[in-house]
């Protein structure tokens, strides 16, 4: 386990406003921010406030049922379901257990009989009984919808701010048959001590495109935006209300050739019980990812291999999973 030796302070972001006639203004803020950071914020999305405290207020009634009963649910092999507290090791090297967070793990619909389902990231999702949570399944399914369509306005600046034709991203090899995750997540009250090895989440870059994260109104998320650093200097990112907090992965900075950096950040628990709903946006199945033509040259040749999207996706969550086969010797797995 490493010591922490950091330094700390406060994030300030470019924010993104979706509804900006001027686009030119919009992809020179998200340029920047994804030149220097990686992060930053997208507001009048098109979800209402409303809709957004609806979608908060379900994941708070999931979270809170008996332990037992979120373990019926407990995540398959297609990543659908509930992920309990420790689940999830994001810095092996720094945790001494995996991340005091819970989750629940949301992705793209597919029934059990049609033939997509047989790809790795598509199937019919895990559902809480209805008797259970009323209308949990059709907020849950309406808010994937919607935050789909703001991750696809955001792709479309960003393919701009990269050179490219605005719909790029939105090929049908590309956004046309997305995966799309959507992730509720619950951490618990507890204070994270980076010193001992303990975190609310490990520090990670995320594995994908995009990411869009909602989140209530608890700080704990921050960035640094150079890994090597030492010290490394670890920086807040405040909640903003009514906004999305974006930042792009790993699979668009091997996309762009490094030209886009995909920064490291965690969450630090302060004693306070938190909130947050991830939204992750990566290309579909068969997608190759390789260089793109605007972020190569003869002096800057591709860094990276061409590799299909199913392929690194499965890698990274195995890599940072535990294995299922602990949860089928529990009790309650099968109650």
């Amino acid at each position: 386990m490493v010591k922490e030796n950091a330094e700390s302070g406060t994030s300030s972001l470019n924010c993104v406003d979706l509804s900006n006639p001027d686009i030119n203004q919009s992809v020179n803020l998200l340029k920047q921010a994804c030149l220097d950071s990686g992060f930053f914020y997208v507001v009048n999305h098109g979800i209402s406030q409303e809709f957004m405290d609806e979608v908060f207020a379900q994941s708070k009634r999931f979270f809170s049922l008996p332990h037992k009963e979120k373990m019926k649910l407990i995540r398959n092999e297609k990543h659908r379901g509930y992920t309990p507290v420790l689940d999830e090791l994001l810095d092996p090297e720094n945790q001494v257990h995996g991340d005091y967070k819970e989750g629940y793990y949301i992705g793209v619909e597919v029934a059990e009989d049609d033939p997509k389902s047989q790809k790795p990231f598509y199937g019919p999702n895990r559902w809480p009984a209805p008797g259970i949570l009323p209308r949990w399944r059709e907020t849950m399914e309406k808010y994937h919808q919607q935050a789909l369509e703001v991750g696809k306005k955001v792709a479309r600046i960003i393919a701009l701010a990269l050179g490219l034709d605005a719909n790029f991203f939105d090929q049908p090899k590309m956004l046309g048959e997305p995966i799309a995750v959507l992730r509720l997540l619950h951490y618990e009250g507890k204070i994270s001590d980076p010193r001992k090895g303990l975190f609310g989440a490990g520090a990670h870059t995320d594995y994908g495109l995009i990411t869009l994260l909602a989140t209530d109104e608890i700080s704990g998320l921050q960035i640094c935006k150079d890994r090597d650093a030492k010290p490394q200097k670890w920086e807040d990112v405040p909640p903003m209300k009514g906004a999305f907090i974006v930042n792009i992965g790993d699979m668009l900075e091997r996309w762009s050739n490094c030209v886009f950096k995909s920064t490291m950040h965690r969450v630090l628990g302060n004693g306070k019980e938190r909130y947050s709903i991830p939204f992750f946006l990566e290309p579909s199945h068969e997608c190759l990812v390789k260089c793109l033509p605007t972020c190569k040259s003869a002096t800057n040749p591709p860094k990276f291999p061409p590799i299909l999207c199913q392929d690194y996706l499965s890698q990274r969550y195995n890599d940072t999973h535990a294995d299922l086969t602990v949860y089928k010797k529990q009790p309650s797995f099968n109650t």
